[in-house]
């Protein structure tokens, strides 16, 4: 019997407390991801990371999963916040390429058909929501936010807090996370050597369930994360030999040793 093949995608969702979307959110990710031409030759998989839900969204995951042999689940023991949760994903993940979309059903699953074609040409393809639909203190902080973060990176990047991206899985095994650092995918990817494109995506209006962020957690907390992104970005180590018979495997972009671990020692916003 010919073993089954790995997947050629993954799906990655952090939820906290999305009780209600999560049924018509998954049956809208199987239905775009079946229809996609690579899903017909190899599997794919959904992995669901449960960030200290208490609404009932941990018992509605299991209850998915159990339906559906393509949807994985994984509960914290707590809340950690939305960098844990992506990071925890990405480490349990096998695709060759990786989708990252939000639980809150305000991203439109079939817009992942658009941004994965240009996996062929970039390493990193963002969502760009040019119809924002959120409050005004929502709105005006991702501005801000926006704003900032282009004029101290240099990314390029219109809206590099769409959590729609699609991930080409080399640039998720080089980049060291840290708490926050989701924020700002685009510049990361960009000083280790990588590929960035953003691709219009629509956007909605929150149906269920609350936001969980505010003018506090969004603004003040990516200032703050910015200054590090920039000292990074400062102190990468880049450089290629003389030789031209040299490894190509070893011209990549270093960057000094950092981490591999997270820092779980105080609960945080989703």
């Amino acid at each position: 019997m010919t073993p089954p093949s790995s997947p050629w995608a993954s799906v990655i969702v952090p939820i906290k407390d999305e009780r209600d979307n999560l049924p018509p959110l998954v049956a809208s990710l199987t239905k775009v991801m079946d229809s996609y031409e690579r899903s017909q030759s190899r599997p794919y998989e959904i992995i669901f990371v449960d960030d200290g839900s208490s609404d009932g969204s941990s018992e509605e995951l299991d209850r998915l999963a159990k339906a559906d042999q393509r949807v994985r689940v994984f509960h914290f023991d707590r809340n950690y916040g939305k960098t844990c949760a992506l990071e925890a994903g990405f480490h349990q993940s096998s695709g060759e390429i990786i989708v990252q979309i939000d639980g809150d059903l305000q991203q439109d699953s079939e817009d992942i058909l658009k941004l994965l074609p240009h996996t062929a040409t970039h390493d990193v393809v963002c969502g760009w929501r040019q119809q924002r639909q959120d409050g005004l203190v929502k709105k005006l902080s991702s501005l801000i936010a926006n704003r900032f973060r282009n004029h101290f990176t240099h990314d390029g990047v219109h809206d590099t807090g769409c959590p729609l991206k699609v991930f080409r899985r080399p640039v998720l095994e080089r980049i060291r996370l840290f708490e926050g650092m989701h924020r700002f995918f685009p510049a990361l990817a960009l000083m280790h050597g990588f590929t960035v494109t953003e691709v219009p995506v629509r956007h909605y209006a929150r149906m269920h369930g609350v936001s969980k962020y505010g003018m506090g957690n969004r603004l003040f907390k990516s200032l703050y994360d910015l200054i590090a992104v920039r000292w990074m970005q400062q102190r990468v180590i880049q450089y290629k030999f003389r030789n031209q018979q040299s490894n190509p495997a070893k011209l990549k972009t270093l960057l000094q040793e950092q981490t591999m671990s997270i820092s779980l020692q105080a609960p945080h916003d989703h």
